[in-house]
């Protein structure tokens, strides 16, 4: 028998814990490792910052769904991995030994890199459901005396479609509420155009989402760093194609959100030789680490380089799509170990993106990731607003019922239109 722990509980390791017991079977011990007791649909938050939705909307309590497949959970969060003893030490001090270790925590926020970032800084987030409500209360006393919003994303940042959504659904709130007249928006980000969104854009995603800004009076500062955050006041150092500073920008704001340049969390990226300078889990083709071969990564906690060199830092995204492909990797090839077979299974690197756009959206598809590419499609339309409604029932069902269906490759690749790819 195989003792298995999941590090982290979000939609990787919950994915992952389902699958490897429909892959394993029930004679194998699966244990996940959370830092708290709920599931959190973490797409849905920039409707969680508006009002839209409410936590318990997108949060389920996941300890008693994974008990009914016989799967542990832990929510006192990781404190220490120590590989060579092959053993978790948990926040409450309880330490587990594993034979398999699946590393799938997300990422830490890293908004202490740009002063008065973030919650505890001047600006708010929604890259956690707890920031999102925060927000929420923010934005209400925000709509009561209204002036500029900033939505950006700092220099680093990997994860750009939250920003462009929770920009126009800002847009479209404010609409509703007739007061988007007394609202000057700015769009300031660390991509080198418009549309980039880490990827290199997809397709005509440079004039596809410049048009959408356009028609929606939202301004834009891009290839820029910020610099400081102070309350009220945003500087932004924007950048030519040299990378050498060329214009500074001093933005008023009395209400911003900028999400941060992700790192590995403090217990992983303290073991050096198992990830890269940022903290990334280093992993070869079956998403299994090089030095600790018992290791396995998946999501956005896992090392992958950038898909250029842009001007200013960026990250390569990783989605859904892409982190549901790595989680099916690690279980067939956990699988095949246990069998005393050779690994197989790889993911396939592929990018799909539903962006809300608050009353329509745009969906982006890059097979795979990294140009040149089988496939680029992107597409704007109140469809993909109602898909990703819809998206979000369908993976809070799975989430309760324990459903191993590939929903991105079975139910977003359908609604696109695009027939299943290997």
């Amino acid at each position: 028998m195989a003792n298995i722990l999941i590090i982290g509980g979000g939609l990787g390791g919950i994915s992952c814990a389902y699958e490897m017991r429909a892959e394993l079977g029930k004679e194998h011990h699966i244990t996940v490792i959370g830092d708290r007791s709920k599931f959190s649909f973490n797409p849905s938050n920039p409707w969680v910052a508006v009002g839209w939705r409410k936590p318990d909307d997108v949060q389920i309590d996941i300890a008693k769904f994974l008990a009914k497949k016989k799967i542990g959970f832990e929510h006192s969060g990781l404190n220490k991995i120590d590989p060579d003893a092959k053993t978790c030490t948990l926040g409450s001090g309880e330490t587990l030994p594993y034979d398999y270790l699946v590393i799938t925590t997300g990422p830490r926020l890293a908004f202490d890199e740009v002063p008065g970032l973030g919650p505890s800084g001047h600006t708010v987030s929604v890259c956690t459901t707890e920031h999102a409500l925060s927000a929420w209360e923010d934005y209400q006393e925000f709509v009561k005396n209204p002036g500029p919003i900033i939505v950006g994303a700092a220099a680093g940042a990997s994860c750009f479609g939250p920003a462009y959504e929770f920009a126009m659904i800002l847009d479209a709130d404010l609409r509703k509420r007739k007061i988007r007249d007394q609202v000057p928006i700015t769009y300031v980000s660390s991509e080198p155009y418009v549309g980039h969104m880490g990827l290199g854009g997809v397709g005509d995603s440079k004039g596809m989402m410049e048009r959408e800004l356009r028609q929606r009076h939202i301004n834009w500062v891009v290839n820029a760093k910020i610099e400081e955050v102070t309350d009220g006041l945003m500087k932004v150092q924007e950048m030519d194609k040299q990378g050498e500073p060329f214009k500074t920008h001093e933005i008023p704001f009395k209400y911003s959100m900028v999400l941060p340049a992700f790192t590995g969390v403090d217990p992983v990226r303290e073991i050096k030789d198992m990830c890269n300078p940022r903290g990334f889990v280093m992993i070869d083709k079956h998403q299994r680490n090089p030095t600790y071969p018992e290791i396995f990564s998946a999501g956005v906690c896992v090392a992958i380089p950038p898909v250029e060199v842009t001007p200013v830092p960026t990250g390569a995204p990783k989605t859904g799509f892409m982190i549901e492909s790595m989680v099916t990797a690690i279980c067939k090839n956990i699988a095949a170990e246990l069998e005393g077979k050779e690994l197989q299974a790889q993911a396939t690197w592929n990018a799909i993106c539903l962006a809300d756009m608050g009353d329509t959206g745009a969906a982006f598809v890059a097979l795979p990731q990294i140009p040149p590419r089988n496939v680029t499609w992107a597409k704007t339309g109140k469809w993909v607003h109602l898909a990703k409604i819809g998206f979000e029932k369908y993976f809070m069902r799975k989430m309760k019922t324990g459903s191993t269906e590939p929903l991105y490759e079975k139910t977003v690749l359908k609604a696109l239109g695009i027939e299943r790819l290997k």
